[in-house]
């Protein structure tokens, strides 16, 4: 017996089953991951320097018929490792798959009122992407001419406020003493400071937990600790905030990080060595660069990041960024207005960095 069937993809528009909040959404668009032959890989921000050998000896410990078994839901062991380090306890802290899923748990755990939230017209494109996925109202606050953030700016109703620090993509730094400041005068909602980059020459708010019961701080294990590939993000507050957290995290996957990233990342942590030695050839290349590309004409913002947000007055960027690929060196391009004629350009092993410099300085001086 045969069955025939007569239907056509062309019958239905392709987004006929699509919900409401599929139609809405503007998604977070990641950073390219290019397929070229031997790129000068400068537009993520990863760490051009491998993780600790002790990472990937924790991570092969694990390789065994134990994979079989679900990991630890809690990440005992690595709460334990990140309380050490930061002399907190870990009932303060909580782990997820990347900052990402703690961001997004947080937007919807802690950011979810009937005031606007509050963060920076300029700043991590993820921000207004959770709060669309989540349908949570939010007010931009514009970055002052020279893309500083002025804290009293954000004193006005919210249902809070979050902010990268150091900013992406800018790279400039909050002082530790104007987070203070605004906590002190907004206790009424949660204030998120996100801390990708904090390692690279920054101090940490985390201290500030127990001062202050509506701070949340989030950081990654993905730029300072070389781990990008493994997707382990921390947060770090007070207890009941951390409780809302897991009830989220619990909602939606018991299960986020698996048994080689906890043992990975544990291993991380614990080798302050590796760390300390790496973040600190990051931070000198950083200098190095600034003064190159200063040199070449361009104004580079000061920067506390691994990366560099800079641009040419007599040179477009689009352009700029798109005769740099074809010489196989890849950089971030924004089409946002303010930033629209600005790179960031992560800094690389003094290598890459040679290759970038050499590259602007032949289109420069063709140009």
């Amino acid at each position: 017996m045969t069955v025939e069937t007569t239907h056509s993809s062309s019958t239905y528009p392709l987004d006929t089953y699509w919900s409401p909040v599929v139609h809405r959404l503007t998604p977070y668009v990641p950073g390219e991951q290019p397929k070229l032959s031997h790129p000068v890989k400068l537009n993520t921000n990863e760490n051009p320097y491998g993780p600790s050998p002790k990472v990937l000896d924790a991570i092969h410990a694990e390789l065994a018929d134990t994979l079989r078994l679900y990991p630890d839901p809690n990440a005992e062991r690595l709460k334990q490792a990140i309380a050490d380090y930061y002399t907190i306890t870990p009932a303060q802290v909580f782990t997820g798959n990347g900052s990402d899923e703690i961001l997004a748990f947080a937007f919807q755990a802690l950011l979810n009122h009937s005031t606007p939230l509050l963060f920076p017209d300029i700043s991590y494109s993820f921000y207004p992407v959770y709060c669309g996925l989540y349908a949570i109202d939010f007010t931009t606050v514009p970055l002052a001419e020279d893309f500083t953030l002025h804290i009293a700016d954000y004193l006005r109703p919210n249902g809070g406020i979050i902010f990268a620090n150091p900013n992406a993509p800018t790279g400039r730094l909050l002082p530790l003493a104007d987070i203070v400041w605004l906590l002190e005068r907004n206790r009424d909602s949660v204030v998120v400071v996100d801390e990708a980059y904090i390692d690279f020459g920054g101090d940490t708010a985390i201290p500030l937990v127990d001062r202050f019961p509506n701070l949340l701080v989030v950081q990654t294990l993905s730029k300072s600790r070389s781990l990008a590939g493994l997707r382990v993000g921390l947060a770090v507050g007070h207890e009941h905030l951390i409780t809302a957290l897991e009830r989220v995290k619990n909602s939606f996957n018991s299960y986020p990080l698996d048994r080689l990233a906890i043992a990975g990342a544990v291993a991380a942590f614990e080798d302050r060595q590796h760390f300390e030695h790496t973040r600190q050839k990051v931070m000198t290349s950083r200098t190095e660069l600034t003064v190159a590309l200063s040199q070449l004409g361009f104004e580079v913002l000061p920067s506390t990041a691994n990366f560099v947000f800079a641009r040419h007055p007599k040179h477009d960027a689009a352009a700029l960024a798109a005769a740099l690929r074809e010489q196989q060196v890849i950089v971030r391009h924004f089409h946002q207005p303010r930033i629209a004629q600005f790179l960031r350009i992560t800094v690389g092993r003094p290598d890459q960095n040679a290759a970038l410099l050499a590259a602007l300085t032949h289109m420069l001086t063709e140009g």
